[in-house]
């Protein structure tokens, strides 16, 4: 369905972009898909399959909530912007004040130490560590199995593990036990950060970090159908989430919609991951980036706080470790995060290495979900689907989506 008439779209482009979809749910290793895109007024909603792989349940619809993932990370870090906007925060404070948990850190001699085999960190943790992913800490996937990522794994310390993610403080307790992998400042390490963030945007302004992104963020942008539970009212609409076998493609269930992850409120609620929203409520939030900081005539965030989660915020030092993982492990992010450079809370395309010009923001979710806007071409695109990333299938989609995307714009 197309909205509007300004010829934004070339109409084979849009055509296309429908086959190319159409034929991944055909497929049958793609089960459904809500997809959007936009420029300006005009509006494309695709929206293909059904909710579950065996056929049994309800079609893909519009405003079918889906679990965010990662995608979540570019709208989790807006609540630390607006304190930061409105001075209770500052880029460069330490975070001692207020994540005591994280005061006085010992760091690894090297990644690969013994949990006690530690130096004391150089300097404090700031703010702007933490906005960055850059405090010292994170999923390190070319360092699994060292002693400091297996403690995380058992400590509960990440999501959508068998290990439940303990409450706020018990949380940060936890954390605050182990040593940093590098020196604050150092180097880009993924997720944890942006859970931190979660933990000191309730602390500063005194919420529970859910309500005070309810209150500052989706409620401002009528973003209604996003939260980090999903009310039993609407738990239909939400489908399962299918992790496939790697090896056979077969499907299983990682998350049921009942009785799931994503039914009650959590104990801990990850700025990172936990985020479930639609299509339009997404469409919503980038767009109000987009402008600058203003939905409908309101500003959310001041235009230099967009400016500051929007562009390369990292060296080319702290970048390195980034770098090299979206270069060296293309067989297991199936090519996804080259784009060069990482903002506040996303990445930040720096170099034309795909069919994306430099500038475009966003970032992709596990859970088969992805969103990216483009200033340059004032677009934006979101893709969402209930596959996980277990197998090539929903980072194809991703790709290929990006790919007719761009093939349809009507300069």
């Amino acid at each position: 369905m197309t909205n509007g008439s300004s010829g934004r779209f070339s109409t084979s482009g849009l055509n296309r972009l429908h086959d190319v979809l159409a034929r991944h749910v055909e497929s049958k290793k793609i089960p459904g898909l809500v997809a959007l895109v936009s420029r300006g007024d005009e509006t494309h909603v695709e929206v293909l399959g059904a909710m579950r792989h065996d056929g049994a349940g309800a079609p893909m619809s519009r405003d079918t909530i889906f679990r965010m993932a990662s995608t979540g990370k570019p709208v989790g870090i807006a609540g630390a912007m607006v304190l930061l906007d409105e001075c209770r925060l500052r880029l460069d404070d330490t975070v001692d004040e207020w994540l005591p948990e994280l005061a006085d850190r010992q760091v690894l001699k090297t990644p690969d130490a013994a949990l006690d085999d530690t130096v004391p960190a150089r300097r404090p943790i700031t703010v702007r560590d933490l906005l960055t992913s850059t405090f010292g800490l994170g999923m390190d996937f070319t360092a699994l199995g060292t002693p400091l990522m297996n403690a995380v794994f058992e400590q509960g310390l990440t999501p959508n593990l068998p290990t439940p993610m303990p409450e706020p403080d018990e949380w940060m307790r936890r954390l605050g036990a182990l040593p940093l992998m590098y020196q604050p400042g150092q180097t880009w390490q993924y997720h944890i950060s942006h859970d931190v963030v979660s933990v000191l945007v309730a602390r500063v302004s005194g919420q529970p970090y859910a309500d005070f992104m309810r209150e500052r963020i989706f409620e401002p942008l009528g973003m209604k159908d996003t939260g980090y539970h999903v009310p039993a009212a609407d738990i239909h609409r939400l489908p399962p989430l299918y992790a496939p076998d790697p090896q056979t493609g077969e499907f299983h269930v990682w998350d049921e919609a009942e009785g799931g992850r994503h039914s009650s409120p959590p104990d801990f609620v990850s700025g990172g991951g936990g985020l479930n929203s639609t299509a339009d409520d997404y469409h919503a939030y980038y767009r109000m980036l987009l402008n600058g900081g203003v939905h409908n005539g309101e500003r959310i965030l001041s235009r230099a706080a967009v400016r500051l989660m929007t562009t390369n915020r990292l060296s080319p030092e702290q970048l390195e470790a980034r770098t090299k993982l979206a270069k060296d492990n293309v067989h297991i992010s199936f090519g996804q995060g080259q784009q060069g450079g990482w903002g506040f809370g996303m990445a930040v395309r720096t170099y034309v290495g795909d069919y994306a010009p430099v500038g475009q923001f966003g970032w992709d979710g596990g859970s088969g979900t992805s969103a990216y806007a483009d200033p340059t071409n004032d677009l934006l695109g979101i893709l969402l689907t209930q596959v996980g990333s277990s197998v090539p299938a929903p980072m194809h989609l991703m790709s290929d989506f990006w790919t007719t995307v761009y093939q349809a714009l009507e300069d």
